[in-house]
């Protein structure tokens, strides 16, 4: 990935933790709603620290590894969203655009870590056991 491409993606995951920042702030006052909001709190903010390390790996098995805590934490956000709206907790209009972007991400640092992964594999076409 090219250094163009990594600070894109920082910003972008950072503008997301920014959104579910705004998100949970604007959430009712009660008991489900701030279970379900500080669990997206937590994994929605996570996504862009976590990237951070990502951009610091050392190694392709270092990066896969790191790459595969993205992949769980912008996952973990997609499935909170889901719950705050299939709860009824907010309209669906107001998640649709966060739901959008959480599967993105989720795809974006999933094909990365396939990809890294792949590298590590040897030439066989044996499928790779972690």
């Amino acid at each position: 990935m090219d250094k163009n491409a990594i600070e894109q993606l920082k910003q972008r995951t950072k503008k997301f933790a920014l959104r579910i920042i705004r998100l949970y702030e604007a959430l009712p006052h009660n008991g489900v709603a701030y279970v379900l909001g500080k669990q997206l709190l937590r994994s929605g903010t996570s996504v862009g620290a976590n990237y951070r390390a990502v951009c610091r790996s050392r190694s392709d098995a270092e990066f896969v590894a790191k790459m595969g805590v993205v992949v769980e934490e912008a996952d973990e956000s997609l499935y909170w969203l889901e719950l705050l709206g299939e709860a009824g907790i907010l309209p669906s209009r107001r998640l649709s655009s966060l739901l959008r972007e959480a599967g993105e991400l989720v795809r974006i640092f999933a094909r990365a870590r396939q990809t890294a992964r792949a590298r590590l594999r040897p030439s066989t076409n044996q499928p790779f056991n972690p």
